[in-house]
């Protein structure tokens, strides 16, 4: 399947373009039809593409033009999106000094016509909006603005000795010697060793299950953008089981990404067992030394069908070992919001900062979070 992979995300990429929902297991399972069919017969790769990537029958026009463009190679279909203007009236007070007059031929003074063009940022006006009543065209325009969004990893200190001068540590008599002999003999400054420091992992956990549906692929967007953001990250999907996708994340076309970690990934849509895939983290990769002072993030509505108890445990082991805990709740911004999700009520004691995480602002948080 990987050799059609390129096609099916390519051509998903344009229907996204012109407005089309194209969730990623669509695009999988257009590029599984393309493995079988091959792309020699346009008719077979057509109904292929309308089997697998459309389910509402009035848009079937659109996925016929944009098929004859794109498979045909024809000219690309124009998606851009005008930017708009505002025009806004400014009144002015003729009797105020500060206000620009001009003269007339005749003497006397008269304030010019002045208007003021306005133009806004799309970013900025998604901003606070929900994931889950943005359009498609809205959430690719959220996700293009979180490559903007820059981790700064928080540094812990480490048992690498380097040399300082500080007057604090033991003195490095090397050092000290050398900078004595630069200095005809004399040791005009003394050179110490101090502990050196070194960045902290991040650790992603991202819940994939129903539930988080409508926060999901805003949230692996997330990962994807951290994990090739050059940093130490680590990136993990859940639902019924335990999924690492760093390494199907870091690829720099997004959507090559995605369709990657979708193959990966076998729990997408389903149940939550937070708990057991929490203790799945803990037993191979997180106790062993993933987690050990690095900063846990995990992005979740806390709706879990698994046992409460197990999550308490696995969140208590887990909380022995981190730096911190952020939690991402996509549901805590709603009014009237308390975590009394079972899950969450039991994940609660031992999160150290618990947070939103339904727009692109509340993700601009959690990096604020995590830097600190």
């Amino acid at each position: 399947m990987d050799d059609f992979l390129g096609y099916a995300v390519g051509f998903a990429r344009l229907l996204r373009g012109v407005g089309l929902n194209v969730p990623t297991d669509r695009v999988l399972a257009f590029a599984s039809a393309l493995g079988v069919i091959g792309v020699a017969s346009q008719q077979s790769v057509y109904l292929s593409a309308r089997a697998t990537l459309i389910s509402r029958p009035e848009d079937f026009p659109i996925l016929d033009r944009c098929f004859s463009r794109w498979w045909l190679q024809q000219e690309a279909m124009d998606t851009e999106v005008a930017s708009s203007e505002i025009k806004v009236a400014i009144e002015l007070d003729a009797d105020n000094d500060d206000v620009p007059k001009q003269p007339t031929d005749d003497g006397d003074e008269f304030i010019p016509d002045i208007s003021i063009k306005l133009r806004f940022s799309k970013n900025e006006s998604l901003r606070d909006k929900d994931f889950a009543k943005c359009t498609p065209q809205e959430l690719e325009e959220s996700a293009r603005a979180m490559e903007r969004i820059a981790l700064i990893v928080p540094e812990r200190k480490s048992n690498r000795r380097i040399s300082s001068r500080s007057r604090r540590g033991p003195l490095d008599l090397r050092r000290s010697a050398r900078d004595a002999m630069s200095n005809q003999g004399e040791p005009v400054k003394l050179i110490h060793f101090e502990k050196g420091s070194r960045p902290r992992r991040i650790v992603l956990l991202c819940d994939i299950s129903g539930s988080m549906e409508p926060y999901a692929r805003a949230m692996i967007r997330f990962l994807h953008t951290a994990v090739i953001g050059g940093i130490r990250v680590e990136a993990f999907t859940f639902g019924t089981h335990l999924t690492r996708v760093t390494r199907e994340l870091n690829w720099k076309d997004p959507d090559v990404a995605l369709a990657r970690a979708g193959v990966a990934v076998k729990d997408w849509s389903g149940g939550t067992r937070i708990g057991e895939a929490i203790g799945q983290f803990n037993d191979q990769f997180g106790i062993r030394g993933m987690a050990r002072r690095s900063v846990v993030v995990v992005m979740s509505d806390g709706w879990d069908r698994g046992d409460p108890e197990i999550l308490s445990r696995e969140m208590a082991r887990l909380s022995r070992v981190t730096e911190k805990i952020i939690w991402v709740n996509p549901l805590k911004y709603t009014p009237g919001y308390a975590p009394l999700a079972r899950g969450m009520a039991a994940a609660l004691p031992y999160i150290d900062n618990f947070i939103e995480g339904h727009s692109l602002g509340s993700l601009e948080k959690l990096a604020e979070v995590i830097a600190k």
